[in-house]
């Protein structure tokens, strides 16, 4: 994917960088009686600062604050630039007084951090002041025990200036920011209607725009009819040659219907381009071979071309699990759209796939595009696209709703191991979760998970209990070797 990034039709989309507020503090009253204690704070700061611009963000960096009054005045600024996550660092003692108004004013999540200059003290040969140095950790209760007096999540990260450990906590919580930015500035397609009889699948859309802050736009099939009636015969072959550049073709494949695969996906291109769409999911069940029955036949190849962009586009009106893709995605997971298909006892795992869209850069080897002459419990007939997820540490990810409306952020690591896999042209994956997969699927299924989520590449489970976190809903995992035995 990478040596053909620069491609228009495999172009990630371009969307508002994650912002983080950062600001620094200590206790003024400390300056006048410990003169070089101010400079070293200050240049810790430096260093934390360097640290996040570092980072594939942008950095709203207000500086140090020394009291209440400056305190109030950076929160001001804060406010203002509606930041995804504000880090506060505490360089040695300050008054909580000092970071109450920066998390209240700003009404935006806050991480707390503590970084003292070094692995520890030189005990023998510290005075007062080279001791207040490391006194970042002394008012974090403080600070926690005010936020929850009034309200206000709390999150911290304590450790030391250069502790690799410690960064990958605080990187963390800014992929979490990253989730949280993507989705309450998404716009997310809804073309068709609900599956028959998937009750599971059923999203209430304002529940949407409430938890997350997304839009969703409500399409037409006939909105992607028009952009696909459009689309020229040139546009039809170079799409034709981009596939066969990444994808192998498989003897199945009829030349008409790789070429109709084709010219949909450049009409779903355009539709997501007019709609500026950050994600989208569909379904429409079609009768006889009708215009718009051969539209949802067509669509895998460009759904799957548009997932690797980073604008995931799925089947079955799978809304929520279009949502989980979007924020694998922003965190570096990938994320193909997946549910279970078997079980293997001999080998321990749970397959599990779909008959697409893939997320491409995912894939442990070139993708094959097949023909088929049926989609399963669908109509139409096409191609569709064949692989498995990368070998490896992997994250199940889905987004449930439960009985009260509320959203729920779902996970489950395994290992995705090598061995035979059905070749019908699906994005089949074998997936160990350490144990019996028949105890695996039951422990999954109490979750309120729905059909479908997202696999992942890498054990991101943190990265998405960070952005639950941040976006104000709970957080449920799976892990089998928390189980008790029943041997």
């Amino acid at each position: 994917m990478s040596s053909l990034a620069n491609t228009p039709a495999l172009a990630p989309k371009k969307r508002r960088q994650t912002r983080i507020g950062l600001v620094a503090g200590g206790l003024a009253a400390y300056w006048p009686q410990f003169p070089d204690l101010l400079p070293q704070l200050q240049q810790s700061s430096a260093y934390v600062t360097s640290r996040f611009n570092d980072l594939d963000a942008e950095v709203i960096d207000v500086g140090f604050i020394s009291d209440a009054q400056e305190a109030n005045v950076a929160a001001e600024k804060l406010r203002v630039a509606d930041c995804d996550l504000i880090v506060i660092f505490l360089t040695t003692y300050l008054t909580s007084s000092m970071v109450l108004p920066i998390a209240q004013r700003s009404k935006t999540p806050v991480l707390v951090i503590d970084l003292q200059p070094t692995e520890a003290m030189d005990h023998a040969n510290f005075d007062t002041g080279k001791w207040l140095a490391y006194c970042g950790q002394c008012p974090v209760p403080e600070v926690a025990n005010v936020f929850r007096r009034a309200g206000i999540p709390f999150r911290s990260v304590s450790g030391h200036l250069t502790q690799e450990s410690a960064w990958a906590r605080i990187d963390q919580w800014v992929h979490a920011a990253g989730v949280r930015s993507t989705l309450r500035n998404a716009r997310h397609g809804l073309m068709g209607h609900l599956y028959p009889g998937m009750l599971d699948v059923s999203t209430d859309l304002t529940l949407v725009s409430t938890q997350f802050g997304s839009h969703v736009e409500v399409l037409e099939f006939d909105d992607l009819r028009v952009r696909v009636a459009e689309v020229t015969d040139a546009e039809v072959r170079d799409r034709m040659e981009l596939a066969k550049s990444l994808f192998t073709l498989d003897p199945s494949v009829k030349e008409e219907d790789f070429a109709w695969g084709a010219k949909v996906s450049v009409g779903l291109d355009r539709l997501v381009d007019d709609f500026d769409l950050d994600s989208a999911a569909y379904y429409h069940r079609g009768l006889q071979g009708e215009q718009h029955e051969r539209l949802g036949a067509g669509m895998i190849l460009g759904a799957s071309l548009l997932t690797a962009r980073g604008i995931p586009f799925v089947g079955e009106y799978e809304l929520r699990t279009s949502l989980a893709m979007l924020a694998a995605h922003t965190i570096g997971a990938g994320g193909s759209f997946t549910e279970i298909q078997a079980l293997n006892f001999f080998d321990n795992v749970v397959e599990m796939g779909h008959d697409g869209p893939a997320h491409l850069a995912v894939s442990e080897r070139d993708p094959l595009l097949r023909g088929l002459g049926i989609y399963h419990g669908k109509r139409g007939y096409g191609v569709s696209v064949e692989f498995d997820v990368k070998q490896g540490p992997v994250t199940t990810f889905g987004i449930g709703q439960d009985r009260d409306g509320s959203f729920t952020f779902i996970t489950s690591e395994g290992t995705v191991v090598p061995g035979p896999l059905l070749a019908i042209g699906n994005t089949t994956s074998r997936v160990d979760f350490g144990g019996d997969p028949g105890e695996w699927v039951d422990e999954w299924s109490q979750t309120g998970i729905g059909h479908h989520w997202a696999l992942c590449v890498g054990h991101r489970a943190g990265d998405i209990r960070a952005a639950a976190s941040l976006l104000g809903i709970e957080h449920r995992h799976v892990d089998m070797a928390s189980l008790p035995s029943w041997r």
